[in-house]
């Protein structure tokens, strides 16, 4: 009895109020029991798109220089409008996709062009101290260029660095209106790089609507070649399997090829040392005869069946 009563005092000192209500806390014996070697979360909601990431855009101080900013923005949100309003009214869609046919998406001849790319590394986060930079090369393509440094911080926190990071700007409408690029009608994605010998991941963000399915991304691995000679890589859309947070997942799906928010580059094969990747442009074409959509089956097991019983 006597440890009863001990216990309920005990309950009631750790006592902690929520817009719900008034419910006992855990004790400090059963926080300590909690040891995860990765980063813990006990609840599902999403607080952010960027998972706590710096957005890197700064603020102005002061009143008058954020109504010049948004003059300034705005300008630029009706000439997008405009065009908009030029595409509904010529309504001059693609009607037939040959085969075989490339349909570039992004080349990187001009300067313009590294625009619509937002390029990171972990030392942009001070999870590292790798490096990276996206420039037009001396043959007027584009390059990728850096450092790759594994070693990891010693703060205590981080346990894994090493990674450089190419991305495509969130594609929109005017008025900073979310929008998505549709690849539905093509089969395969197509791209002219010259690598140095070194593994990529290519990932193509599906972003949802809900908050669980924001870092939804399919990826697949780019294996290049070293030497002067330019590549052709034709990858099937269906190879592309699904990953969030860089885990790959246990079911897979198809990849939505008409939701697509983001594509990127990344490298991050922890081999410490330079990396370079040139890159010529990158499309997508259509193939009448590929008529898979993913290539991972799935199986799923009856409950309570056991192999090899």
């Amino acid at each position: 009895m006597q440890r009863v009563k001990i216990l309920t005092v005990v309950l009631s000192r750790n006592r902690w109020k929520d817009p719900f209500g008034i419910h006992p806390a855990m004790t400090d014996w059963t926080r300590r029991r909690r040891v995860h070697t990765s980063c813990a979360t006990f609840e599902f909601h999403e607080y952010d798109k960027r998972s706590g990431y710096d957005t890197g855009f700064e603020i102005a101080e002061s009143r008058t220089e954020r109504i010049r900013l948004g003059l300034k923005q705005l300008k630029k949100e009706i000439e997008l409008w405009k065009n908009e309003m030029k595409e509904v009214l010529i309504s001059d869609p693609i009607l037939d996709y040959r085969a075989g046919e490339v349909d570039v998406f992004w080349r990187f001849h001009e300067e313009s062009s590294l625009d619509h790319w937002i390029v990171t590394s972990d030392s942009d986060h001070a999870e590292g101290f790798s490096n990276c930079e996206l420039k037009i090369s001396h043959q007027g393509c584009g390059l990728f260029h850096g450092n790759l440094c594994s070693r990891v911080p010693k703060d205590g926190k981080i346990q894994n660095s090493g990674y450089c990071n190419m991305i495509t700007k969130r594609v929109s409408k005017s008025f900073q209106r979310d929008s998505f690029l549709d690849w539905s009608p093509y089969t395969h994605l197509n791209l002219r790089l010259r690598g140095d010998g070194r593994s990529y991941l290519i990932n193509i963000h599906v972003s949802g609507q809900f908050d669980i399915m924001w870092n939804d991304v399919f990826t697949f691995v780019l294996y290049t070649r070293g030497g002067p000679y330019w590549q052709t890589t034709r990858i099937p859309f269906s190879k592309f399997f699904f990953a969030s947070k860089g885990r790959i997942q246990d079911k897979q799906a198809p990849l939505p090829l008409y939701r697509v928010t983001h594509f990127g580059i990344t490298v991050s094969d922890k081999s410490d040392g330079p990396f370079q990747l040139e890159l010529d442009y990158i499309g997508a074409d259509f193939d009448p005869t590929h008529h898979e959509e993913t290539a991972y089956e799935m199986y799923e097991v009856k409950q309570n069946y056991i192999v090899g019983t």
